[in-house]
């Protein structure tokens, strides 16, 4: 009986992890795939407020991230990072942002958020 059990517990994790892995694909973020960090991303933030550009130590001090750099996750997490931020905190400053990136070495693409 406990051998049984184990065998079935085992396949159902093991379905579980294939289903995932599929369902993995079709979506921008990867967290139940086996390897969830697998591109390079490569972006730079630029915020205004009051019509003033952030200078990166003030974009980094909102954020809780690098001005520009490199992220090996998907870039939705960079873009999940920003949004949040504008969604709660930031939901009255009024901010423009845009988020320049190139996954993989790829064509540059451009994000941005605005609450004007």
């Amino acid at each position: 009986m406990w051998i049984k059990f184990k065998f079935l517990l085992a396949g159902a994790l093991l379905l579980f992890q294939l289903g995932m892995i599929g369902y993995a694909r079709f979506v921008p973020t990867r967290f139940f795939c086996w390897a969830p960090y697998d591109s390079q991303n490569k972006y730079q933030i630029q915020v205004v407020l009051n019509d003033r550009e952030l200078i990166p130590n003030e974009i980094e001090a909102r954020y809780r991230i690098p001005q520009k750099g490199y992220d090996n996750r998907a870039i939705s997490h960079v873009i999940k990072i920003l949004q949040q931020y504008e969604e709660t905190y930031g939901q009255s400053d009024k901010a423009l942002v845009k988020l320049r990136y190139s996954v993989n070495g790829k064509k540059e693409q451009v994000w941005q958020w605005s609450s004007r």
